[in-house]
């Protein structure tokens, strides 16, 4: 397990990349934008993102509406 910062929440998981954690919270299908430690992560380079002790993530999903 390792325990990570996700929104300002303390969040334990056994994701290793980027793309598992957004994967395990059921980010499989949504248009998401992802930060790691204050610096965007781009969707075709979130499986190569791994995490490590205390990291910073940030996920966030554009709302719609007018």
């Amino acid at each position: 397990m390792l325990k990570i910062q996700l929104n300002g929440n303390q969040l334990m998981t056994d994701a290793r990349t980027l793309e598992d954690l957004c994967h395990s919270l059921g980010y499989t299908d949504a248009k998401i934008a992802t930060a790691l430690n204050g610096e965007f992560v781009a969707e075709r380079t979130r499986r190569n993102t791994v995490l490590t002790l205390n990291d910073k993530i940030e996920i966030v999903s554009p709302r719609q509406g007018g």
